[in-house]
């Protein structure tokens, strides 16, 4: 190797690391769910767990809950889950900087055009149809790129099992608290998200959230390195 040249694993660690990156995509994560909850008509978009609860809601007749919103929220979370994993496939024996970096550069762009059109066309049926189409893809897709990177107890949109493990492995359940600050962090990340998220829907509108969401995974996707 000549003078200069850098090696593979230096240029995986440029940049910063997953932990980080993906604790801004739990606060990301709040902020789609707090607009899909609230302004999209009682759907979840990124959070699936709560979104099956939902499906069973509306198809019970539910007041307030919508099975086609629902319905086609899970229906798109499954494609881009398909496409994060052919992704997965093609590029995870590569560099995980350049994997990510494309995913959640894929992630901003769908955001970005949700936001687009919910500032083009606020509250007709189909902005309605668009954003949860658009964004449960992008949530699809980067759930499924999180998932194969790996990370422990950083799953960015689910904290049943962070909060389960937070408590199982503190020191008064008998375990080491070892993790305990990065599950602290990913439910502290996700409560903000919601906050800022469900504050900007009520306040404001549905495209300044989505906007900030969107800039929020484009700063990420061009700072995150392949290190965790």
């Amino acid at each position: 190797m000549t003078a200069g040249e850098v090696r593979p694993e230096d240029r995986e660690a440029r940049g910063l690391r997953l932990v980080a990156v993906l604790l801004g995509l739990t606060v990301v994560s709040g902020i789609i769910d707090a607009v899909s909850y609230l302004g999209l008509g009682h759907v979840f978009t990124a959070n699936m767990t709560g979104n099956v609860v939902v499906l069973g809601f509306a198809a019970a007749g539910a007041p307030g809950f919508s099975l086609p919103h629902t319905a086609t929220s899970l229906a798109c979370f499954l494609v881009g889950a398909v496409v994060g994993g052919r992704v997965a496939v093609r590029c995870g024996e590569g560099s995980r900087r350049t994997w990510a970096r494309v995913t959640l550069a894929c992630e901003a762009v769908l955001v970005g055009i949700s936001a687009v059109v919910a500032f083009a066309a606020p509250g007709a049926t189909g902005t309605t149809y668009a954003l949860i189409a658009l964004t449960a893809f992008a949530m699809g897709l980067r759930n499924a790129t999180v998932r194969k990177l790996g990370v422990p107890d950083l799953t960015t949109t689910v904290l049943t099992m962070t909060l389960t493990g937070l408590a199982a492995d503190s020191r008064a359940g008998g375990g080491a608290g070892h993790r305990s600050p990065r599950r602290t962090a990913s439910v502290l990340a996700m409560l903000l998200g919601a906050t800022v998220g469900a504050w900007l829907v009520i306040h404001r509108d549905l495209g300044t959230p989505l906007l900030i969401a969107a800039v929020a995974a484009a700063v990420l996707a061009a700072v995150t390195s392949g290190r965790e």
